[in-house]
């Protein structure tokens, strides 16, 4: 076999060193590295002190393999964190959120002193429903105020949420709400789904009707919809709030009393609810968002474009722009066809600084072409950041030449729900970045990569991503089963967490996050990672977007099925795609080797995307190997997996 596309990348690879101003400026600087290696625990120490507590811990980490508790004996309220102490600093007038809404020119601005009201008035009426520290409240909700509103206030009362994922069937809702034994659920009507109002509630109805302990379900009216009622459950947001007292006295709680739970989606085990506490998780989404997108509270407007109801959107809309002081923008729908210039008109218009958005809405917005971006001014933007899943270098190049104009540092993070805060990244102003480079570990996290044997792989070796030390935001178990936890996490390799990821170290020293290892298919033998053969398909000039996927072979054990939207004028006809085909299954032999050829290529306008922008490779999966669908309640548009499956037996195909 050739050299692998990957391989070819890491020699030829061009290398972006930070902006002398950006360096000189930057939060972080190079001496924290050589501060973290001197004393890794005092240096979380240090950074824990960026936060308020009520009363300080008495020892800063007790490690229990695989368990761990930081800042022992330590109190403090993550809402007070998060607001309250802004306020009394004298920012109550500063901009706390820019929220855009999906429907037609709506807007809000809320400051530090609104948000701290609205947080209180959510408080009280929680507590009036019999809300009290330790009850669990699950949050069905779309990106409105309201649920970074239901959020705070339940941390101000020290009642973990369990925020659902407002796209997930009644099912999914339902087994977790069973699982997390919440008593209160808060949803909304409806929402807006690209201009046009889509009912929530009806969701709610059907999974509550199987969780009989729910004793109270909070409606915020946000469509205007009629929704079924259910008396003496169901009570109106404006009727519990809108009336309670705009104050409220906040407990100071444990460092490590439950903050959330937060379910991963199995494919064919149940979800597991991770499980984050305060102090450490605070300490770290705190500081990796200072130092990672180089925040300057007083001036940066920033924007990450996830959606709040996964990790990325809890630790980087929610829990760390506030601990910081941050000015944020919300906007509540996601990029599609109708609107291709939306983004570009908000980052303008808000004069965003900061922008954090996942590899497959890059890959979207370059579909749609740079062309989009030359009417307006994006001059405010200095810092772009990347996460989600392995960014490919062309990608990469696109995001930095054209959205950043060719100046701005991309910050391309590795972390997990599990992790709860970024763990590999460049730091801007220190790091001289390579497109689709994770780079290194940020000070005060031990990472590496290790054979089948658990042994740290030579400079240019590949093999498993692990964690060799604890951290402060990491998960506190798996909620309710702790072998579990023991056996998904620590048992791959004594004492060492096991990210379940891929990796390659360069002759630099530098990583290379390769994807997830159960995403390596076996052709006759030969392993192939997925990712491998997606960067040899988006390097094509003619391919905006890939997935691959591995579907049984009787001959090959697996085979190599692609799925490719194609940019340009290719794109204009996606039927006569012959010649097409095959100069894709060329250009894959030629970057991998002929046994990478994929078998089949499907040639599709769109891939099935969840609202927070992943490709669901598990459906396309499910396409490739001809079975029913699973669950495509998640999903953005529904309709493409249809039209996906109507255009299968039009590609090609190669024995």
């Amino acid at each position: 076999m050739s050299e692998t596309a990957l391989d070819a990348l890491l020699h030829e690879t061009r290398r972006f060193p930070p902006p002398e101003t950006l360096a000189r400026d930057a939060n972080a600087q190079p001496a924290l590295y050589d501060e973290a290696a001197a004393d890794r625990i005092a240096f979380w120490e240090k950074q824990a002190d960026w936060l308020r507590w009520d009363r300080r811990w008495t020892t800063a980490l007790e490690w229990d393999p695989p368990f761990a508790k930081w800042f022992v004996g330590g109190r403090l309220n993550a809402c007070v964190n998060a607001v309250d102490r802004h306020v009394e600093a004298g920012f109550g007038d500063k901009v706390a959120y820019h929220w855009i809404g999906d429907g037609e020119n709506e807007t809000r601005t809320i400051t530090y002193a609104d948000l701290q009201r609205l947080v209180c008035q959510a408080a009280n009426g929680l507590a009036e429903l019999g809300v009290q520290a330790g009850d669990r409240v699950a949050i069905y909700m779309p990106m409105i105020p309201e649920t970074v509103v239901t959020i705070l206030a339940c941390a101000r009362l020290g009642a973990p949420h369990n925020v659902v994922f407002c796209g997930f069937s009644a099912d999914a809702l339902r087994g977790r709400i069973l699982d997390a034994d919440a008593r209160v659920v808060v949803t909304t009507d409806g929402q807006f789904r690209r201009g046009s109002p889509t009912p929530v509630k009806p969701a709610v109805d059907e999974a509550v009707d199987g969780c009989p302990d729910v004793r109270s379900v909070v409606v915020v009216r946000r469509t205007g919809g009629d929704v079924a009622w259910t008396d003496g459950r169901d009570v109106w947001w404006h009727d519990l709030v809108d009336g309670q007292p705009d104050s409220h006295d906040p407990e100071a709680f444990d460092a490590e009393q439950p903050l959330f739970m937060m379910y991963t989606s199995g494919t064919t085990a149940r979800p597991k609810g991770i499980l984050h506490t305060t102090g450490g998780y605070l300490t770290q989404v705190a500081f990796t968002h200072r130092m990672v997108f180089d925040l300057k509270p007083d001036t940066d407007v920033y924007w990450c474009a996830a959606d709040i109801g996964w990790i990325t959107g809890h630790s980087y809309i929610v829990y760390g722009p506030l601990c910081n002081g941050a000015t944020s923008v919300i906007y509540e729908g996601t990029p599609h066809p109708a609107d291709q210039d939306r983004w570009w008109k908000l980052i303008e218009h808000y004069k965003v600084s900061i922008l954090y958005t996942a590899p497959t809405t890059i890959r979207t917005l370059m579909k749609w072409g740079h062309e989009l971006l030359e009417p307006y001014d994006l001059t405010s933007l200095r810092v772009l950041g990347s996460v989600g899943e392995p960014i490919n270098p062309e990608a990469w190049m696109w995001y930095r030449t054209y959205v950043g104009g060719g100046r701005t540092p991309v910050v391309d993070t590795w972390w997990q729900t599990e992790t709860g805060a970024i763990m590999i990244s460049p730091l801007p102003g220190v790091t001289t970045t390579k497109p689709g480079a994770a780079m290194q570990p940020l000070p005060g996290i031990s990472a590496d990569v290790v054979d089948n044997d658990g042994e740290p792989v030579p400079a240019g070796g590949g093999g498993y991503l692990v964690l060799t030390e604890p951290w402060p935001s990491m998960l506190r178990g798996i909620w309710g089963d702790d072998e579990r936890y023991r056996e998904t996490y620590w048992s791959r390799f004594p004492d060492i967490y096991f990210a379940g990821d891929g990796a390659k170290r360069d002759e630099d020293g530098d990583l290379w996050l390769l994807g997830r290892v159960d995403d390596v298919m076996n052709v006759s033998g030969h392993r192939i990672s997925t990712t491998e053969v997606e960067h040899a398909l988006v390097g094509h000039p003619m391919v905006a977007e890939a997935a691959v996927v591995g579907a049984t072979d009787a001959t090959t054990g697996q085979a190599i099925v692609a799925f490719v939207t194609p940019r340009g004028s290719v794109a204009a006809d996606v039927s006569s795609g012959d010649e097409f085909v095959q100069a894709l299954r060329n250009h894959v032999a030629k970057e991998i080797g002929p046994i990478a050829k994929p078998r089949q290529i499907l040639v599709t306008p769109e891939l099935p995307k969840t609202r927070s922008g992943k490709i669901m490779r598990r459906l396309l999966k499910d396409i490739a190997e001809h079975r029913e669908l699973g669950d495509v309640t998640t999903l953005l548009d529904p309709s493409v997996t249809d039209a996906i499956r109507g255009r299968m037996s039009e590609s090609g195909s190669e024995d």
